[in-house]
Parts: structure tokens; C-alpha cells; sequence
């Protein structure tokens, strides 16, 4: 079973995505100096677009993202602690949620969504690889509820 499938049902879809999101705010939160300041700026920008939106975006990203990482998470599950393995291997997880990210941006017809992404994306790596232990939970948490 893959990681998406497991999302099937809408109330746990929505306690994911509500938990992703708290994830999210806590990441940023954490972020100190100019580098943070600039990164809660543009997620302030990102907000500013509409009330819910970072929800609605993490919705609509969640099922590619989770099809994305499940063969690290897959690897993980061999080695009995695929929250463990995906945290380990973070490098790898954040290519993979950032090769959704890119995807998705490209297509994008919002400039201020383009415009923020472009500016973050040559350090948006590092702020990926820093949320995967966490991201890794999250889905621990679900993947069996």
C-alpha cells in the first residue's frame, strides 16, 4: 500500500493536512536571522493570497508528495523504522518533495506564487531537509491510523 492510499479517507485527510500545516508554522517559527525573516515574509505574502490557502496548497500537493517519498519511505519500512530512515536520509526526501514543489510551480498562474518560490527556491532545500524528521512523524502518525 502506498503512502497516498492511505489518505483515503477524507477526516484523516484533513487531520494530515492540518498537522502538515502546524509542521509548516513551527518550521518557520524556529527560523532565526535574516534568512528567517525573509522566509516568514514570503509565507506572509503566500497567506496574504487568500485565508487558507497554505492549507489548500498542502492539500493539493500532499497525494504527489506522499507517491513521491514512498519508495524512500518503502526502504525505510524493510529496515523497521521507515520514520527513522526517512529522517535519515533527508537529502533524499527533500529532492523528492522539492521535484513536486518545482512541478507544480511551473504550472502556476499566480506571479506572487512563481515570484516567492524562485526567490527561496536556492535555499529551500536546506529548510526541506531541516522539516523532514518532523514531516516524518506526521506521516508515522497516519500511515497505520
Amino acid at each position: 500500500m502506498g503512502l497516498s492510499n492511505g489518505l483515503s479517507n477524507p477526516e484523516k485527510k484533513a487531520a494530515v493536512i492540518d498537522d502538515c500545516c502546524q509542521m509548516i508554522e513551527a518550521q518557520l517559527a524556529s527560523k532565526s536571522g535574516l534568512s528567517g525573516i525573509a522566509l516568514r515574509t514570503a509565507f506572509a505574502a503566500l497567506k496574504g493570497i487568500k485565508p487558507g490557502y497554505i492549507a489548500y496548497v498542502v492539500e493539493q500537493i500532499l497525494p504527489q508528495s506522499l507517491t513521491a517519498i514512498d519508495p524512500i519511505w518503502n526502504e525505510g519500512v524493510q529496515t523497521g523504522d521507515p520514520s527513522g530512515y526517512l529522517a535519515a536520509n533527508r537529502s533524499r526526501t527533500a529532492d523528492a518533495l522539492l521535484s513536486v514543489t518545482d512541478a507544480r510551480v511551473v504550472n502556476s498562474q499566480r506571479q506572487i506564487v512563481k515570484g516567492t518560490y524562485e526567490k527561496l527556491r536556492s535555499s529551500a532545500k536546506q529548510y526541506v531537509e531541516d522539516a523532514v524528521p518532523d514531516l516524518a512523524k506526521v506521516v508515522d502518525k497516519y500511515v497505520n491510523a
